[in-house]
C-alpha cells in the first residue's frame, strides 16, 4: 500500500520543477541570442569587402560631381545651392551631366551609400592664419584676455620650429611635466584636435556650444581626449572657425557668420548682411533663389562693406573651394559604417584623394 506524499512536499517539488524550467528557458534564450549575435557578426565580417567597394564607389561619385562642377561656365564659384553641397543645383546642373545625379541612397549591389561633401575653405586655415586673426577669433568667442594671451603664445610655440617659449607660451619642457606628458609639435597642425594638447585650450574653448560626435575626433588623439564635452559658455568653438587643411582664403559663399567675422572689416552685422545677400529672397542658404557671389569684389554691393576693405579682401576671401571632405555612409543589411575621404580639386580632370579612413 502506497502512502501519498504530503501536499507540502508535492508543492515544493512543483516549485523546483518550475524553477528548473525557467532556468533552462533563460539559458536557451541566452544561447539563442548569443548565436544570433555571432551570426550577425560573422555576416558583417563577410560584408567588409562589399562595404569597402561601396564606400570607394561613393568617393568616386564625389570626385565626379566636384569635377563636373568646374565645367559649368556660368557658375565660376562654389556655393551651398550646388549639387556637390546637397543643394538643388543651378541652371548648369539642371541642363548638364549633374542633372540626374543624386547623392542620397545610391543603390550598389546589395547595399547603398549616401554621400555628403563639405568644403574645407568654409573655415579659416589655422596654419596660415596670423596672430591677429586668431586673436579676433578668441575675442569673438568671448575668451578672457589673459587666457587669450596664453593661447596665442602657445599656438605660436606649437607652430614654430624653435624650443624657445613666448612669454605666455609653452614648449616641450612644460608639456613634459603634465600628468599626460607630450612634446610640442614645433610644426603645423595636422588635425584640429591637436589644439586640445596646446596650453590654455580647454574643451570648452575647443568645442564651443555646438560640440561634435566623438566619432569625428582624430583617431590618433582619441585615447588622449576621452572625456565628455562640458557645457560651454562661448559663442563659438575653435573647431567651428578653423581647419588644418585648405587654402588660406575663405569661401564667402559657404562660410558661416562666425568665420566671415574673421575677415578684415567684417563685424557680426556685416557678416549677417553678406549671408542675406547670398541667400536670396527666402534668406535660406542652399535653395533655388540663392544669389552667390561671382567674385570677392561683389562684396561692394553689400551695404555694410567699406570699399577700402573690399579691395583688400582678395588676400583673404575667394568664391572657389579646392579642398573637400567626402563623408560616405554605407549600409548593407542594416550594417552601417562611414568612410571619410579628403579630396583636393586641382582641375576638372584632377580631383586627388589625399587620404581615407573608416569611422
Amino acid at each position: 500500500m502506497k502512502i501519498a506524499a504530503p501536499a507540502s512536499e508535492r508543492g515544493i517539488a512543483l516549485v523546483i520543477v518550475m524553477m528548473v524550467i525557467v532556468v533552462l528557458g533563460m539559458l536557451a534564450a541566452s544561447f539563442a541570442y548569443s548565436m544570433r549575435v555571432e551570426t550577425k557578426l560573422a555576416k558583417n565580417v563577410g560584408s567588409e569587402s562589399d562595404m569597402e567597394w561601396i564606400g570607394r564607389s561613393g568617393i568616386e561619385v564625389a570626385r565626379y560631381v566636384l569635377a563636373q562642377q568646374l565645367n559649368c561656365p556660368n557658375e565660376p564659384y562654389d556655393s551651398l545651392n550646388q549639387k556637390w553641397a546637397g543643394g538643388p543645383g543651378g541652371n548648369c546642373s539642371s541642363n548638364g551631366p549633374l542633372a540626374d545625379i543624386s547623392l542620397e541612397h545610391i543603390q550598389l549591389g546589395r547595399g547603398e551609400c549616401s554621400v555628403k561633401i563639405v568644403d574645407l575653405e568654409r573655415k579659416m586655415n589655422i596654419n596660415s592664419a596670423n596672430r591677429q586673426t586668431i586673436q579676433q577669433a578668441l575675442d569673438l568667442m568671448g575668451v578672457d584676455s589673459f587666457d587669450s594671451y596664453t593661447i596665442l603664445d602657445s599656438i605660436e610655440d606649437w607652430l614654430d620650429a624653435d624650443s624657445n617659449p613666448h612669454i605666455n607660451g609653452a614648449e616641450s619642457d612644460y608639456y613634459l611635466t603634465l600628468p599626460q606628458p607630450h612634446v610640442a609639435k614645433d610644426g603645423p597642425f595636422d588635425d584640429m584636435s591637436e589644439l586640445l594638447l596646446v596650453r590654455g585650450v580647454t574643451p570648452e574653448i575647443y568645442w564651443g556650444p555646438q560640440g561634435t560626435p566623438p566619432s569625428r575626433r582624430s583617431g590618433q588623439l582619441r585615447s588622449a581626449i576621452t572625456f565628455n564635452r562640458p557645457d560651454a559658455s562661448f559663442s563659438y568653438g575653435l573647431v567651428d572657425l578653423f581647419t588644418t587643411l585648405g587654402r588660406p582664403q575663405v569661401n564667402i559663399n559657404t562660410a558661416s557668420v562666425g568665420v566671415l567675422q574673421l575677415l578684415p572689416g567684417v563685424d557680426r552685422s556685416c557678416a549677417e548682411d553678406i549671408i542675406r545677400k547670398r541667400a536670396g529672397l527666402d534668406g535660406v542658404d542652399g535653395t533655388d533663389d540663392d544669389t552667390p557671389f561671382f567674385n570677392p569684389g561683389e562684396l561692394i554691393n553689400v551695404s555694410c562693406m567699406n570699399p577700402i576693405f573690399v579691395n583688400q579682401l582678395s588676400r583673404y576671401a575667394t568664391v572657389r573651394s579646392f579642398t573637400f571632405e567626402a563623408l560616405v555612409d554605407v549600409e548593407i543589411d542594416q550594417y552601417k559604417r562611414r568612410l571619410v575621404a579628403l579630396l583636393v580639386r586641382n582641375s576638372s580632370r584632377d580631383v586627388q584623394i589625399l587620404c581615407t579612413h573608416w569611422e
